[in-house]
């Protein structure tokens, strides 16, 4: 084993030049060729291999905005991280309203609600189950997660829920207006929240018992500037394979049968993943506090940044935007925020908990299929 450059990150598992993996580096420059062949259009061989290394770059896209947020710090940090989830979420969904097949209109909606079940539920419930199997009962800091909720649960009613009784235009909408207003309102409510979360309250979301985590040291200034161009790149090989791949996507799903709302929980799931992995293992290294930042942290961006963005580009380009959920779903949204505020209403949790939570998503993901 080579020994370690002046110019290497001595994160865990991180063994290559300037501390980046190879795949990260070379995701991108593969996503920006398979984009420049039009490999997404070459058969079902070239399809499926455009939707790998659009998952690939998915990934590298993160894991790259992980090190400059490491490097620059709070709050900078958690804004370089949200900025680039957002960025790739808004590029699918996107993409997928200018493909104009199914009720496209309704996908941004179907990707936050879907994101929003899967943090509260299957990453949350995941992350109580894992760490209460093996520690038994985990704490955290009460005050850091009430305020996560207490955000969540406003933004969640207002982009969600609101447009569906308001009266000035048909159906479950916003008028332009109205749409500028919530867009806003989301930025200020996420704006306050990364504000209190970094810099005014941040002893809320240190761990419960006191103790400082571990943390690896920072990148060097030549990694961090080798993985932002990296990112710059992924995040354009995102977009260009997003739109490529968008039709097909829509026929694929539509010619099966299945409701158009998958498509928003692929999407979600996609981007939530390299967090979601991230959340769990903390909470399997007794570091519940750490998941329950990276969790609700996600849901809330997804909801801050990513409804905002939608907006911007719905008005701009004058497309159809359906934000309004249907009973069933506004069920399983109530559900969800009561279920959540009474699981982390004392600051420890419990196999039950994560089990409780697991229940729900599932019933989630069946109604999705089956609804």
């Amino acid at each position: 084993m080579a020994a370690t450059t002046p110019d290497s990150v001595t994160l865990p598992g991180w063994r290559r030049p300037y501390g980046l993996p190879i795949w990260t580096v070379a995701s991108p420059l593969f996503g920006l060729l398979a984009a420049a062949m039009g490999l997404a259009k070459m058969g079902t061989g070239g399809t499926i291999t455009a939707g790998l290394i659009l998952i690939a770059c998915v990934l590298a896209a993160v894991h790259h905005a992980e090190v400059v947020a490491h490097r620059v710090g709070e709050p900078f940090g958690t804004l370089v991280l949200a900025i680039a989830v957002t960025v790739i979420e808004v590029s699918l969904i996107v993409s997928l309203m200018l493909a104009e097949s199914g009720d496209a209109a309704a996908l941004a909606r179907d990707t936050v609600f879907a994101a929003i079940m899967i943090i509260l539920n299957g990453i949350l419930g995941m992350c109580l189950l894992a760490g209460a199997l093996k520690h038994r009962e985990q704490r955290f800091s009460l005050r850091g997660a009430s305020a996560a909720l207490c955000t969540l649960a406003a933004l969640s009613v207002l982009t969600l829920v609101l447009p569906s009784y308001t009266s000035t235009t048909p159906g479950p909408t916003y008028s332009s207006s109205q749409l500028i207003l919530v867009a806003v309102v989301s930025l200020l409510l996420y704006g306050t929240f990364v504000m209190v979360q970094t810099v005014r309250h941040r002893d809320y979301f240190l761990p419960a018992d006191g103790e400082a985590e571990d943390h690896a040291p920072p990148p060097s200034l030549t990694t961090t500037w080798l993985s932002f161009v990296a990112l710059v790149i992924a995040l354009v090989a995102v977009v260009l394979l997003a739109k490529a791949l968008s039709a097909t996507v829509e026929a694929a799903v539509i010619g099966a049968g299945l409701p158009l709302a998958i498509v928003g929980v692929v999407i979600a799931a996609l981007v939530l993943a390299p967090e979601g992995l991230a959340a769990v293992r903390s909470a399997r290294r007794n570091r519940l506090q750490t998941s329950l930042n990276l969790a609700l942290g996600s849901a809330l961006a997804t909801i801050g940044l990513t409804i905002p963005a939608v907006a911007v580009v719905s008005l701009m380009l004058g497309l159809p935007l359906t934000l309004g959920i249907g009973a069933k779903n506004l069920v399983l949204l109530g559900l969800s925020l009561f279920v959540a505020t009474i699981s982390l209403a004392n600051g420890r949790t419990t196999v039950l908990h994560g089990m409780v939570h697991l229940v729900i998503f599932a019933v989630y993901l069946f109604t999705t299929v089956v609804p």
